[in-house]
């Protein structure tokens, strides 16, 4: 996943007013995977994605950079 995945995680998180345990912890994760996900080290899984697409109410194509 390039680097508009973990920028637009942070970017609606941080709109969200939200730290990394509030976010994991809403969508059943470990904090230190929403860490590596908004760092680049890891790439979420398709349920993941899906996951944060309904929590922040926007598209996984938006999520992944594909649509603005």
């Amino acid at each position: 996943m390039d680097t508009i995945f973990c920028e637009r995680l942070k970017d609606l998180r941080i709109e969200k007013n939200i730290g990394q345990v509030e976010l994991a912890n809403e969508i059943k994760v470990s904090k230190g995977i929403i860490s590596l996900w908004e760092n680049g080290l890891r790439e979420p899984k398709l349920g993941n994605l899906v996951a944060l697409a309904k929590y922040f109410q926007v598209s996984i194509d938006y999520l992944a950079g594909l649509e603005d």
